[in-house]
């Protein structure tokens, strides 16, 4: 393996996030109980003695990996939303759930793995709902929220190819009106 990227324990984090990236690639052709660290560490070109600087476990991998995948998904809400407010700032975040949706790699872990992508699915529900619920303003933004995410997360079991019909559903069901 060629280490000559430079990857330490003293890094900046950019090599930590590029062996997230690897750990997304290969979850999406192997699934989380085929996980291979050896995997993981040839996808990033990196040795495995490398791979458990950063990550001692597959345990600690998937642990940082799911962390990973909630700071990018809050990130990429945050840059949506950024300067807008009111409805136009809830479109921006219903707009960037189908085009995440449709970038995402890990669509397809639901393809490999589905038992193990609908547990994770269980646990990010409230997580998403609780953020969605703070753009929504009026009556039932908890019920809005909520059903805008099952729909989303509807969207990621059986993939859409109709972006459009998809961010209008999630306008429905929030109350925007377009």
């Amino acid at each position: 393996m060629d280490d000559t990227a430079g990857l330490s324990s003293t890094d900046d984090g950019g090599s930590r996030n590029r062996l997230l990236h690897a750990t997304a690639e290969v979850l999406a052709r192997n699934g989380q109980t085929k996980l291979s660290m050896s995997d993981v560490a040839a996808q990033a070109g990196v040795s495995r003695p490398t791979l458990y600087r950063w990550f001692p476990s597959k345990a600690d991998l998937l642990g940082a990996f799911a962390d990973y995948e909630r700071q990018m998904f809050d990130e990429g809400i945050a840059a949506a939303t950024a300067g807008l407010r009111g409805q136009e700032r809830l479109d921006g975040a219903l707009r960037f759930i189908v085009d995440y949706q449709h970038s995402y790699s890990g669509v397809r872990v639901i393809d490999v793995e589905p038992e193990v992508a609908i547990s994770q699915l269980s646990k990010a529900i409230p997580l998403m709902r609780s953020q969605l619920e703070k753009l929504i303003v009026g009556a039932n933004s908890s019920v809005k929220a909520s059903a805008a995410i099952r729909i989303a997360f509807s969207h990621y079991i059986v993939r859409s190819d109709d972006d459009a019909e998809f961010l209008a559903q999630l306008r429905h069901v929030v109350g925007i009106r377009t």
